[in-house]
């Protein structure tokens, strides 16, 4: 079996989109990149890798990117404390974008921000179907349901 282990998002600034997401959610650098390609920055989580890329030319990213572009549309933080983790998020200069945290114990929901850049992520203390919080130990999350 597969397990996603790495994503990928393209930034204008990849040291300041690691330091949001550092001070955000407590992500830990584990390297750097400057290459003909592009300069970027690895956080972890110690579980998944996140790439923060800033391609030098359009042939080194791809495609085009436009309204049409298909592609990484957000990632999600399974966090302890959804209206702590919150705090820190605006504190390190995201803002709120939609959702709110559920008010029936045990309820699926995502609560949806938006980094300094525009790169769109949800949080939840209740997990997704299918998803392990703790990769050591048993799956938290309810039952599979369809979001956006």
């Amino acid at each position: 079996m597969s397990r996603l282990r790495h994503i990928a998002i393209t930034v204008p600034d990849p040291w300041k989109a690691a330091e949001f997401y550092m001070q955000a959610f407590g992500l830990r650098k584990v390297g750097e990149a400057d290459s003909a390609t592009a300069r970027g920055v690895y956080l972890t989580d110690g579980v998944v890798n996140l790439a923060l890329l800033n391609y030098r030319t359009d042939s080194a990213a791809g495609d085009e990117r436009g309204r049409d572009w298909i592609g990484v549309h957000h990632i999600g933080f399974w966090v302890d404390d959804v209206e702590q983790t919150r705090r820190a998020i605006e504190a390190a200069g995201g803002r709120h974008f939609m959702g709110e945290v559920a008010t029936d114990a045990g309820a699926f929901y995502e609560v949806k921000f938006r980094d300094p850049d525009g790169v769109i992520f949800d949080t939840t203390a209740n997990g997704w179907g299918g998803a392990v919080k703790d990769p050591a130990g048993p799956s938290d999350a309810p039952p599979s349901r369809a979001h956006d």
